[in-house]
């Protein structure tokens, strides 16, 4: 069993920001695997599918971003998944939109979703994809990270939220540094 994580924040008001990158994109993802991700579990969103020979739970935590170790923990005790077998999709402030970062392990980088994921499970080594939303330094970050993607790079946003369902797909039932090669150039 593999876990597909997304990360953003719950609510109306929060759909589409730059913040909900993650959540976006397990969207992306739930389309191509033609599924839902609606049913109620372990304070989160989830859907479970089968990607080739594997399950895999995709979820979106409903905890805000900010807590969102709290539901993957409960999701990994429940499942007994090992930490080779997760992978988390972020927004990250420090990369420009339309670009996509893909790791193995590594800081948080200041992303509290990520961080918090870490401190639940004791380890940096989580495989993840961070989605570029760029920053701006005439913007606060809270309300950066909040604002929606502005419509001049709303197609280099959706281009990287499309790739990265790809990549995640992809990841599934390839090693996962083919993913790295694939789309770390992209």
């Amino acid at each position: 069993m593999k876990l597909i994580v997304g990360l953003g924040n719950p609510g109306k008001e929060y759909e589409h920001t730059r913040h909900n990158a993650g959540f976006d994109v397990l969207d992306e993802l739930a389309r191509l695997c033609q599924t839902s991700i609606d049913q109620k579990k372990f304070n989160a969103l989830i859907a479970q599918v089968r990607i080739g020979s594997e399950q895999v739970i995709l979820m979106k935590p409903q905890t805000f971003m900010n807590n969102s170790g709290e539901a993957v923990i409960q999701a990994v005790n429940f499942y007994k998944i090992e930490t080779k077998d997760i992978l988390v999709v972020h927004d990250d402030l420090d990369l420009p939109i339309g670009k996509l970062r893909i790791r193995t392990q590594g800081s948080s980088g200041g992303q509290k979703g990520m961080q918090s994921i870490m401190n639940h499970l004791h380890t940096q080594d989580i495989l993840r994809i961070r989605v570029g939303i760029d920053k701006n330094p005439l913007i606060p970050i809270v309300d950066y990270v909040l604002g929606k993607i502005p419509k001049e790079s709303k197609a280099d946003f959706d281009d990287s939220v499309k790739k990265a369902a790809d990549a995640a797909y992809m990841s599934i039932n390839h090693d996962f540094s083919e993913v790295m090669n694939r789309y770390n150039k992209a």
